[in-house]
């Protein structure tokens, strides 16, 4: 829709004036571009693996598993089926985007609706690698509600999605994304797996679900990059209410942060690996622990990734399953704050964050090297399906440059010349 685009150019746009306005010359707002540019792609170089590695499963699980397999174990909606999901999902990727494309690929192989939901829940926030950086940034303790909360909020969305099943909008989903991915469904994945056309069509799904998630990462990470750095925290501050205690009752305070966290992850664009730094600087200022969980869990509530359900379920579908998590991240923040609270284990303080971005010979070097590998593995065992099928591939309408790719251009050449002020500042 229009409007997720036109509010991400707004967005933007005002991030730039406060760097105007508070920096006294033209160096001064040299600076936070550059500073801002640099945090841009500094989010892409930490989660440019789990990309990879995200998209590829989710190429794997089109190419290789037969719906009706996949409908016996993940297709009827109740504990097993939710447990196995919780499960795959643990072991897929960290990234929001990724997660998306890994669950629409479950879905359209017939796995039940709540099965999908737990997948992109426990996707992004039961994996390893935000543990990892759970750690890094803010404690072992908050690793422990981390996950707590995860399977919590999986049991919570779950129940919610079976008091308030749209049947009709569910089937229409079904449809859209079956429409979209036709593809045969009686074949033995044992042959398929063993055979080279069988890894060229992951290669395919692969670059098909680059095709369609790239523009929004690309504005996301861009404007997360920007806001991070031209926001001040005082502004995190006065949102969550951070000095009021003893000036309003301590219930409201919780839940006003439980509430209000949802929508400042998802106006700062920042996917699952990027939310952690700024997770950490709310908690060095002082939010609440339900505020900062709620933060934490919303990943997926970014307009970016709101719009990509949009394009994979239709408009009615992706509200709604936002709805859901919204609800269920409330109460899941609430919950955790309230338990620890009284077991007298709520995690205080936090680690700094002098290297957010940091560019190191660390497991995100490596990890990225190996991917890239991996990456270049899939463009050519989608160059070998096209070649042994040139007349399959159509690209979804195209005509000319969109308001949308407009902006990502714009975006790319900002963030493109901001690191060239950068370098030529730190020089």
């Amino acid at each position: 829709m229009d409007v997720f685009r036109r509010a991400a150019l707004l967005l933007l746009i005002l991030t730039l004036l406060p760097s105007l306005a508070f920096s006294q010359n033209t160096n001064g707002f040299l600076e936070l571009w550059g500073e801002s540019s640099k945090t841009a792609l500094g989010f892409f170089w930490k989660s440019g693996w789990a990309f990879v590695l995200g998209y590829a499963i989710s190429g794997m699980i089109q190419a290789f598993v037969p719906k009706k397999k996949l409908s016996r174990q993940m297709g009827a909606g109740g504990i097993k089926s939710v447990s196995l999901s919780t499960f795959f999902g643990a072991i897929s990727s960290s990234c929001s985007f990724a997660a998306l494309a890994a669950a629409r690929s479950l879905f359209l192989k017939g796995a039940h609706f709540i099965s999908t939901v737990a997948f992109m829940f426990a996707s992004t926030n039961l994996v390893i690698e935000l543990g990892i950086l759970i750690f890094i940034f803010l404690g072992w303790q908050f690793i422990v509600a981390e996950v707590i909360g995860g399977l919590l909020l999986i049991a919570i969305s779950s129940v919610i999605i079976k008091l308030t099943y749209p049947r009709k909008w569910i089937e229409a989903a079904r449809e859209k994304v079956e429409e979209e991915s036709a593809e045969e469904e009686d074949f033995d994945w044992r042959k398929r797996i063993r055979s080279k056309e069988g890894w060229f069509l992951v290669g395919k799904k692969f670059v098909m679900e680059w095709k369609m998630a790239w523009e929004d990462i690309l504005i996301g990470f861009t404007i997360a990059g920007f806001v991070s750095v031209l926001v001040p925290q005082s502004f995190w501050e006065a949102i969550f209410l951070n000095g009021m205690q003893g000036q309003l009752p301590d219930f409201l305070i919780r839940l006003e942060n439980a509430l209000v966290a949802p929508f400042v992850a998802a106006a700062t664009f920042i996917g699952s690996m990027g939310n952690i730094p700024m997770a950490t600087v709310l908690n060095e200022n002082g939010i609440l622990f339900a505020g900062l969980m709620g933060f934490i869990y919303s990943d997926l509530m970014v307009p970016p990734l709101v719009n990509m359900n949009r394009k994979y379920y239709g408009a009615k579908v992706a509200l709604y399953i936002a709805g859901v998590m919204y609800i269920s991240i409330v109460l899941t923040a609430l919950i955790l704050n309230y338990s620890f609270e009284f077991l007298n284990v709520l995690p205080e303080g936090s680690r700094k964050v002098a290297e957010v971005t940091q560019f190191a010979i660390d497991y995100t070097f490596w990890f990225n090297l190996v991917f890239v590998f991996v990456a270049v593995v899939m463009l050519v065992f989608n160059f070998k399906a096209k070649k042994g099928a040139p007349d399959e591939g159509h690209e979804h309408g195209s005509d000319g440059i969109s308001f949308k790719r407009a902006i990502v251009y714009l975006f790319a050449v900002i963030v493109f010349l901001g690191l060239l002020v950068h370098l030529f500042l730190s020089s």
